[in-house]
């Protein structure tokens, strides 16, 4: 029994193009899952070392400082190889990407110029949580807020005040922190 050449195409094109995007995908999702592994295993050991002897509120602070550093690489790893395999899917179903990146790059800058306050947000929440300027359950003052600290992200940190108001702070907005729980050290 013979093909006709209209049916025998579309089963040659069927065995290569979606199967090589399954193995994309398939792939794709094998990476994340080893991604999102090595990070948890790696900022767990961080989490539970005890690098500085004593107090064991420092361990809890490391403890959340790793969670949250483990939550930002594995949104990144995601998102990177999210990036990745959807360009390579479509570059099997034949569309020319070459445009596609020239132009992501003018978009790109275009959400850049509008994204600045975000961006500002991000890496000052980066910058506060290596020099660990405050944490959860921190008493602190920012802004004209006097609170405890419920949630610290990379974009914004929530306080709750003694009224019980809930307050969201941008991080790029937070110049001056008074954090009345960390104790002097000496």
């Amino acid at each position: 029994m013979k093909l006709d050449l209209s049916a025998q195409e579309a089963a040659t094109w069927f065995l290569g193009a979606p199967i090589r995007i399954l193995v994309i995908l398939l792939v794709a999702l094998i990476l994340q899952r080893v991604a999102t592994r090595a990070i948890k295993k790696a900022l767990s050991k961080v989490a539970e070392a005890d690098f500085i002897p004593g107090e064991r509120s420092q361990a809890t602070r490391q403890r959340e400082r790793a969670r949250t550093a483990a939550s930002v690489m594995n949104s990144s790893s995601k998102a990177l190889i999210g990036l990745i395999a959807g360009a390579m899917i479509l570059g099997e179903l034949g569309v020319d990407l070459g445009p596609l990146v020239a132009s992501a790059g003018v978009v790109g800058f275009a959400v850049g110029l509008g994204a600045q306050t975000i961006v500002r947000d991000v890496f000052s929440g980066i910058i506060m949580l290596i020099e660990d300027q405050y944490g959860v359950g921190d008493e602190v003052e920012v802004l004209e807020v006097s609170g405890v600290v419920e949630t610290v992200g990379l974009r914004i940190t929530t306080i709750r005040d003694k009224k019980g108001t809930l307050w969201y702070l941008r991080n790029g907005e937070i110049l001056k922190v008074g954090n009345k729980s960390q104790k002097v050290r000496g």
